[in-house]
């Protein structure tokens, strides 16, 4: 893979780290063909920075190291993509990525939701007694479905109640039980959020925004 990199006039090469998890862009930064090389044996993410003019082994300070699940480049092979399992966060300032400035607000809710999927598969692929999570996933599909319905219900009287409070906490109960659901029928929110934004053209139903 690395023969295939065209480097640039100083040898180096744009990386962008990418969550394997929520798919996140966590960072940009360069690497070196001995970075990549470093990368490669390792499985962790290894970069070249232009300041220090060294390698440099991510979180091997701070602790936050960037497990590698694929290494992709682009079509003209002068960008390279790190997938990562990130561990704690990847920017300096202590938030999970380095975009955190101006996201978009659509991008928002997919992120939470995403990381609530994350955890609730994590539940039912590593079973934690005395988990609620774990509860419903062994009482089985009917059982999720109830406390839907419940919780659906619960929603509608909060609104009725005209409490905001009320239909924060109800609503946060309902999208908990939804991503349950959803982990069960291995269905991904990211399917769902794509499905909302296909509807942003108009014309599609009498449910199109």
């Amino acid at each position: 893979m690395i023969d295939q990199i065209r480097f640039d006039d100083h040898g180096l090469v744009p990386v962008v780290a990418q969550d394997a998890e929520t798919q996140e862009v966590l960072m940009l930064a360069y690497a070196n063909k001995e970075a990549l090389e470093l990368t490669l044996k390792t499985g962790e993410a290894h970069y070249y920075s232009r300041n220090r003019n060294e390698i440099w082994h991510k979180g091997e300070v701070s602790g936050h190291i960037q497990r590698i699940a694929e290494i992709r480049y682009d079509c003209d092979a002068d960008a390279v993509l790190y997938i990562v399992y990130q561990k704690g966060v990847a920017c300096h300032t202590g938030n999970h990525s380095c975009f955190y400035r101006g996201a978009p607000q659509n991008t928002l809710p997919l992120h939470g939701l995403a990381l609530l999927q994350k955890v609730v598969a994590d539940r039912k692929m590593n079973p934690t007694e005395g988990s609620y999570t774990q509860y419903l996933f062994d009482k089985g599909i009917d059982k999720i479905l109830k406390k839907v319905g419940e919780e659906s219900a619960e929603v509608i009287i909060a609104a009725k109640n005209n409490s905001d409070e009320e239909i924060i906490y109800e609503t946060a109960d309902l999208l908990y039980h939804l991503t349950v659901m959803l982990s069960e029928l291995n269905v991904e929110w990211e399917a769902v959020m794509d499905e909302l934004d296909s509807r942003q053209g108009g014309g599609k139903s009498e449910n199109t925004p």
